[in-house]
């Protein structure tokens, strides 16, 4: 169920959480300033100018931000493209625990970042189809807004059999209870 190759997987994506911010402050600082400058960068995630440096080498590298005559950075298009991805899947992700799965607004953004950069555009695109019907005034879609609103941590099914999410585990997975650490 969950092999190896998946794992794997994440280890090599090629974009990192802390690369995606350091593109996302590149990209805000331009539109806020009209540019963008190591320094900036750093102030803004709070690094050191050190740290910034050598994070900027790595996206220089990848082809994802360049530097203009001036020396001020620049998106690459590919850097673009990232970047609106990276933005759009936070936006998706948070609206939908907010929204929809009805988690609170800071376990709802925390979670968004942990993830934004990891989901696939097919994903996000699908998650934003489920959410918008979702969130549609269609009868089954106020049903299920209604229900989620009486959200309960418990299983209604009798057996771990009858329920089409655990019947391949063998065991409730909502009957697993996770350490406060592992949340946080």
């Amino acid at each position: 169920m969950n092999d190896a190759s998946h794992w794997r997987e994440f280890e090599n994506n090629p974009l990192s959480h802390s690369m995606a911010h350091y593109l996302m402050a590149i990209d805000s600082l331009r539109h806020e300033f009209g540019y963008a400058r190591a320094t900036d960068v750093a102030e803004r995630l709070e690094v050191s100018r050190g740290a910034a440096s050598m994070a900027l080498a790595q996206l220089k590298k990848r082809g994802w931000v360049a530097e203009d005559p001036n020396r001020f950075l620049l998106l690459t298009d590919e850097g673009e493209r990232i970047t609106n991805l990276v933005e759009h899947n936070f936006v998706i992700l948070s609206q939908f625990f907010q929204r929809v799965l009805r988690v609170d607004a800071d376990t709802a953004l925390g979670d968004a970042c942990k993830m934004e950069h990891l989901m696939s555009l097919e994903t996000g695109r699908r998650l934003m189809w489920l959410m918008r019907y979702l969130l549609s005034e269609e009868e089954l879609a106020i049903k299920v807004r209604e229900r989620m609103v009486n959200f309960d941590e418990g299983c209604d099914m009798q057996s771990v059999e009858e329920c089409p999410i655990c019947k391949n585990t063998g065991e409730c997975m909502a009957a697993v209870k996770l350490t406060e650490e592992m949340n946080s």
